[in-house]
């Protein structure tokens, strides 16, 4: 926080003391706090306000957290909570659309990022359209506590891979990477040790997967990848959009597809789409969840 608001003497014992007179951080303004604290992060914020009363009062400002939200949170706040107390504050409208907020019968989750304030997204595999998912000859669905929506598609076996999933949503402004959640073989845990079967897994290796999105105001990304990582869950990059007009919705299509009908593949566990602030990218790539 820079120099200390005290100040120090030294008596003639050689030992520093403290005025009882000396100014300190509990006599600045709360104004003043809150101009200062406005310039950091919203953890950092928060951890200010256990400080003294002073920070305590300024890290609940409203014009610092509207600071921190999205230019159309209001759009958000409609959309996304179910129930908001009249006359609630900013900070609270930002802890709210921090949690985890179910939308579209539980296939699709909406955060904001605590640290930034970045929209994210994830959409189920049960909220994506999957060739074949009915017939359990080739799918199942599987309960596991290694997915946010507690359940994953899981594919045996296939001629024809295709997955399409659609998404509409007033995105603020900003530019987005999407991603395919996957994982080559079924975990499962023994002894509470977590193991992963690999019986199913063949084909993967012959074609490259490739993915699609599309948006609403014309863009258009693609690219392919061999999946060969077994045993872990990894963020596929279908590509990424931007946005600029946050007053209206996002229309999203995308699709991952391996129809290559000369060889059968399966063993392919998939968990969602996920939709992140660009800035993210490699951090998702790198880890199982951020």
């Amino acid at each position: 926080m820079g120099a200390y608001f005290s100040v120090l003497f030294i008596n003639q014992g050689g030992l520093s003391s403290v005025s009882s007179s000396s100014p300190s951080l509990g006599d600045l303004p709360e104004s003043c706090v809150a101009s200062i604290i406005g310039y950091l992060d919203p953890p950092e914020i928060c951890k200010l306000g256990k400080l003294n009363r002073a920070f305590r009062g300024a890290s609940w400002a409203d014009f610092v957290w509207e600071s921190k939200l999205p230019s159309n949170y209001q759009v958000l706040v409609d959309k996304i909570l179910t129930f908001v107390p009249e006359n609630l504050g900013k900070r609270e409208i930002y802890s709210m659309l921090c949690t985890t907020n179910t939308l579209d019968g539980g296939t699709k989750k909406v955060w904001l990022d605590k640290s930034s304030g970045g929209l994210c997204m994830s959409i189920s595999s049960k909220g994506l359209h999957i060739t074949g998912i009915d017939d359990r000859r080739y799918w199942n669905h599987i309960p596991t506590d290694e997915s946010r929506f507690h359940s994953i598609a899981y594919l045996q076996q296939t001629w024809w891979f295709e997955v399409d999933g659609e998404v509409e949503f007033p995105f603020p402004a900003g530019s987005y990477s999407v991603f395919f959640r996957l994982q080559l073989g079924r975990s499962s845990k023994r002894f509470g040790r977590r193991i992963c079967n690999s019986e199913h897994i063949h084909g993967w290796d012959k074609k490259p997967v490739r993915f699609q999105l599309w948006t609403s105001d014309g863009q258009h990304a693609r690219s392919q990848c061999t999946l060969n990582e077994p045993g872990k869950w990894c963020h596929y990059h279908i590509g990424d959009f931007n946005v600029e007009n946050s007053n209206s919705s996002t229309k999203i299509k995308l699709s991952m597809t391996q129809i290559d009908c000369t060889h059968t593949k399966g063993g392919l566990c998939l968990d969602s789409v996920v939709i992140y602030p660009s800035k993210y990218r490699e951090k998702l790539k790198q880890k199982g969840f951020l």
